[in-house]
């Protein structure tokens, strides 16, 4: 045998999987990015991804489980988790005792939240005080657009939805820096200190309401807020305010190859996991979408994916089935295969010095699958036993999807984590897989179209299984 024939058959395949691609099948993969760039434009916040999702699975059939008495093959229902996460399922054929389908996303993002008291004013200008969540780089929050999102809930219960910035007609926001002629002392600090979490203020007006009274410019902008949305200062108290940027998700690269948007960690497997769920008509075994909230701060909290909401969710599934009885959930669980889908750091030549190449998931490969996170010793992780890795494999070839497996950067130099291991201690086989993401984390992430299409691809193709 030839040595190139001998280098097909046993080497594996490194090439882009755009190479060799039909034009038809380009055309679906740049038609299906164009809907995915609509939803991201209208999805930044996680309240905001659940009430989308939610609109699109009814388009689709799919009902609140809290309306249906019983459930059979084919039933597709929802539960909404307080607007922040959302469950979805189709009723599988096969016994639901043999064990369920789950895909899971987040759909929160590193950003800037408001404090309980926000509001201040400091030498003739009004700001917002901040609180960023997640992992961010906080100079990276400077001088760029920012947009105000979320709600206010007045005592009474009245709920007052904001989203200020998105519109051409709007006012955006942002937050200031220094110039580099008064920077020196500011350039000589580590870069993660540049900016310091309580200088993340954003400027919000400078004109007074009147000249001779103290505290002008805050009394106007509570004015103006009063004006527009009948709310005093207290009402921030009770509020969930989020600053996302400005910018709108985009196509990036003169071949238009890739989307620049903010939030696709993790929104863009929300967003493929979602779509893939809406197509499916009756699965052997049932299959459940999960959309779940702060996985960006440990997956704490009633909306995260360490509280028994999901479970509560499932519970219900086996009570309207009419089989429940003790211990069915654990054994369900124990029965269960996931895909963790979040996404993957992808490679970055200009700065290969993290990244061990050949452990690397790349841009335009495919979806990628992480056996484990963690850090280090792989510290924190869930690490998918070699049967399970070995079916997911089997799944992707027959369907003919392209993967590639990879970790996160080499082996000291960092680590990270996803909702793999919540769903792995209750008995679940689980491994990662997600789009690879370039500047994840930043303002503006970068990603593949085709890996977005092989993604969706792959979601479905695991719950068709």
């Amino acid at each position: 045998m030839k040595a190139e024939e001998l280098k097909q058959k046993l080497m594996r395949n490194k090439t882009t999987g755009w190479v060799g691609l039909q034009e038809d099948e380009k055309n679906k993969i740049f038609a299906y990015c164009e809907h995915y760039i609509q939803f991201m434009n209208d999805s930044k916040t996680e309240r905001e991804i659940v009430k989308n999702a939610k609109a699109l699975a009814e388009e689709y059939g799919f009902h609140d489980i809290s309306t249906m008495q019983d459930l059979k093959a084919g039933d597709k229902i929802y539960w909404n988790n307080r607007g922040k996460s959302i469950y979805l399922a189709v009723i599988g054929k096969e016994n639901i005792e043999d064990g369920i389908k789950i895909v899971g996303a987040h759909g929160d993002s590193p950003r800037l939240d408001l404090k309980p008291n926000p509001l201040y004013e400091e030498d003739g200008l009004a700001f917002f005080k901040t609180h960023y969540y997640g992992g961010i780089k906080k100079y990276q929050w400077t001088t760029i657009p920012l947009a105000i999102h979320g709600v206010i809930v007045k005592s009474n219960g009245e709920k007052v939805e904001i989203n200020i910035g998105e519109k051409l007609e709007d006012p955006i926001f942002t937050i200031t820096d220094l110039l580099p002629h008064l920077a020196a002392e500011q350039m000589e600090r580590k870069l993660k200190d540049g900016i310091k979490g309580e200088d993340l203020n954003l400027l919000i007006g400078t004109i007074p309401y009147e000249e001779n009274i103290a505290e002008a410019v805050k009394l106007n902008i509570l004015n103006l807020l009063n004006e527009r949305y009948n709310i005093t200062e207290i009402d921030f108290t009770s509020s969930e305010i989020e600053l996302v940027p400005a910018f709108q998700a985009r196509s990036s690269g003169f071949d238009k190859s890739m989307v620049a948007a903010y939030g696709q960690d993790d929104k863009v497997c929300v967003y493929t996991s979602l779509t893939a769920l809406l197509k499916l008509e009756i699965p052997n075994k049932t299959a459940v979408c999960i959309i779940s909230d702060k996985e960006e701060i440990g997956s704490m909290g009633n909306t995260g994916m360490e509280s028994h909401v999901f479970d509560t969710f499932l519970s219900e599934i086996l009570n309207k089935l009419g089989i429940n009885r003790p211990n069915l959930l654990e054994k369900v669980f124990c029965n269960s295969q996931m895909l963790s889908a979040d996404v993957d750091a992808a490679y970055d030549p200009i700065y290969a010095n993290v990244y061990e190449k050949n452990n690397s998931g790349y841009l335009g490969r495919g979806i990628g699958l992480n056996k484990y996170t963690g850090a280090k010793g792989k510290s924190g992780a869930s690490d998918a036993n070699a049967e399970f890795v070995a079916q997911i494999r089997h799944i992707f070839e027959e369907a003919n999807i392209k993967y590639e497996v990879a970790e996160l950067g080499k082996v000291d130099t960092g680590g990270g984590g996803t909702i793999a291991y919540i769903l792995a201690n209750k008995g679940v086989d689980v491994i990662d897989c997600g789009v690879p993401v370039l500047s994840m984390h930043a303002p503006y992430e970068i990603t593949s179209k085709f890996d977005i299409y092989e993604a969706f691809k792959a979601y479905y193709a695991f719950w068709r299984a």
